[in-house]
């Protein structure tokens, strides 16, 4: 099942731009998913969920394929154009329902309290509003509701710190869509209110070079009951 904007609220269709990053992440993630390892974690992140899930920054829909068949239903959120097209695509072949649907993390264009679960994957690196999308990941889910998440962003030593704010603050952000190396997902999360359950730090690649993107973190998260 694809969904595209009725029923869901008016949201500007574009609200997002990177033409050329989008392109070139489109070509290269399916690559990335088993050369990185990233297939696994998105494995790890998604397993055990249950009913209606809200997907926030859904890309070209890497993780719906591994959605378990105890999701009733998937809405998949995605600014930009051309990512959006490739998980139409994507929705298509999914085991579980799937929409697809324009919008942004900041003014996410459901009801609140509508999802048992939210899931962010390598999404709060590029959003423009970090408390804001927290903010509203928290508006949608029903109380009791859980987070589960996998980002990149702030590690490694004074030295990699030092490179990652040095790229945040000059090109990284302009060829990468909007990401940025030195954001902390942890924090955010708590500020945000948001009751932590366990998560664990991981590289990505677990072998080889390390990077500046390479340091991650999956986990839990919940929105208290009151």
């Amino acid at each position: 099942m694809v969904v595209r904007s009725g029923g869901f609220g008016k949201t500007a269709r574009d609200a997002v731009r990177h033409p050329v990053f989008a392109r070139y992440y489109a070509r290269t993630a399916v690559a990335a998913e088993t050369g990185m390892g990233i297939a696994g974690v998105r494995g790890r992140l998604l397993a055990g969920l249950s009913g209606r899930v809200i997907e926030i920054g859904a890309g070209t829909g890497l993780n719906f394929a591994r959605y378990p068949d105890s999701v009733a239903e998937v809405v998949a959120i995605e600014p930009e154009r051309l990512l959006r097209q490739r998980a139409f695509e994507a929705a298509s072949r999914a085991e579980v329902p799937v929409g697809v649907v324009p919008g942004c993390a900041e003014a996410l264009p459901v009801k609140s309290e509508a999802f048992d679960a939210v899931v962010l994957a390598l999404v709060l690196c590029s959003v423009r509003d970090v408390p804001r999308a927290l903010a509203e990941a928290g508006r949608v889910l029903k109380p009791g509701g859980e987070v589960r998440f996998f980002e990149h962003g702030r590690g490694g030593g004074r030295a990699m710190a030092l490179t990652q704010r040095a790229l945040d603050l000059t090109v990284w952000p302009l060829l990468c869509g909007g990401c940025h190396l030195a954001r902390d997902p942890v924090p955010a999360l708590r500020d945000a209110g948001f009751e932590l359950g366990p998560y664990r730090r991981l590289l990505v690649p677990e072998k080889g070079p390390v990077l500046p993107s390479s340091y991650c973190v999956l986990g839990t998260a919940w929105r208290p009951l009151t």
